[in-house]
């Protein structure tokens, strides 16, 4: 269940019976901090490149990545200099993978390919 003391419009948003937001369009930032921190999970600037590369693809392509194309891609963009390691990234969302990686990132009902 989230949080409702987290921003007003969160108690607006549609989650279908697996806990995906309904519509992507809803998805907004408080959201994103709500749904990770029901599920343990304090943001970092790595959570965010991984969040934005998801609604990014979602947006092109309709469907999210392949959980080994989210490491390529980002493992290539990101800065040597961040905390953010192509091993770090792999571990980011351990305890829910993939899928919860998709819910706070509001994709609509994914599943993982490939996983």
């Amino acid at each position: 269940m989230l949080n409702q003391n987290k921003g007003a419009d969160l108690k607006n948003l549609d989650l279908n019976k697996k806990g995906y937001l309904i519509h992507f369009e809803a998805w907004n930032k408080d959201f994103a901090n709500n749904m990770a921190e029901s599920n343990g999970l304090k943001l970092t600037e790595c959570h965010w490149h991984v969040i934005d590369f998801l609604r990014e693809y979602f947006q092109e392509f309709g469907i999210a990545p392949d959980a080994r194309e989210v490491i390529k891609k980002l493992g290539k963009k990101i800065n040597p200099n961040t905390p953010c390691s192509r091993k770090h990234l792999e571990g980011l969302f351990a305890n829910g993978g993939c899928k919860l990686a998709c819910k706070i990132a509001g994709l609509p009902d994914c599943h993982c390919r490939g996983v």
